[in-house]
């Protein structure tokens, strides 16, 4: 083999081994340029994650936030009614109270309302033996139907006629005036306890207009519920 063929094959082996070098390298770098794509998906993906992570977190807290300040408003809007309620029924009362006192400046119908009372207490008492107190301003009007309520009574119950003493040492609290508003009243009426004072019938119109607003408050707060819902 002459010098010829000898730098032939050297040129032949030395373009195979660079041509080996060559896709060697192309392969390094495609692996490298699939790796590294692959990679890069990888991180975008995990920051979508956590974009999308942090946006529910914010929207639920948004979405708490927006049901806690509902809730605020409409418990403040509750008590706003409840209390528009009460202050209705509160006037309702007072002016109630104030027809009462209408009542007990006619002194014809008082008188009459007077003894009605005086009898239906003796009936709730049933007590042979009773005291009774009404204010200072009625004693002169207790005194001309005593005996006639007594004697309807006994009447009624079917019963000897009971020995009613009233009370001229102590007297129910006065009517309301503005000199005293937030003082003691009393609109009139009676107040009958038998003799060991152990039972006690408060038949006042003070306590009886209580004693209807109790029974009849569950009716009046549904009519002005559904009043505030027209």
């Amino acid at each position: 083999m002459n010098d010829g063929d000898v730098s032939r094959q050297i040129q032949q082996m030395v373009q195979f081994i660079r041509q080996e070098a060559e896709e060697k390298a192309n392969e390094i770098s495609v692996s490298a340029e699939e790796e590294f794509n692959i990679e890069k998906l990888q991180l975008v993906e995990a920051e979508k994650r956590k974009i999308r992570q942090e946006y529910e977190r914010k929207e639920k807290q948004v979405e708490v936030r927006r049901k806690i300040e509902y809730s605020m408003q409409l418990n403040a809007s509750r008590l706003k009614v409840l209390q528009a309620q009460d202050d209705l029924v509160s006037s309702m009362k007072d002016a109630a109270c104030k027809e009462l006192l209408r009542i007990s400046a006619d002194s014809v119908a008082y008188t009459t309302l007077l003894k009605d009372l005086v009898v239906q207490a003796l009936l709730r008492l049933k007590e042979p033996t009773l005291l009774l107190r009404c204010r200072e301003a009625d004693l002169p009007l207790v005194g001309s139907i005593l005996d006639a309520a007594k004697q309807e009574y006994a009447a009624k119950a079917g019963v000897h006629t009971p020995q009613v003493t009233i009370d001229e040492q102590v007297f129910l609290p006065p009517p309301p005036s503005h000199h005293g508003a937030h003082g003691p009243f009393c609109s009139g009426g009676v107040v009958l306890a038998s003799q060991d004072g152990k039972i006690v019938c408060e038949n006042t119109l003070d306590s009886r207009l209580e004693l209807v607003f109790r029974q009849k408050l569950p009716e009046i707060r549904k009519q002005l519920v559904g009043r505030a819902t027209v």
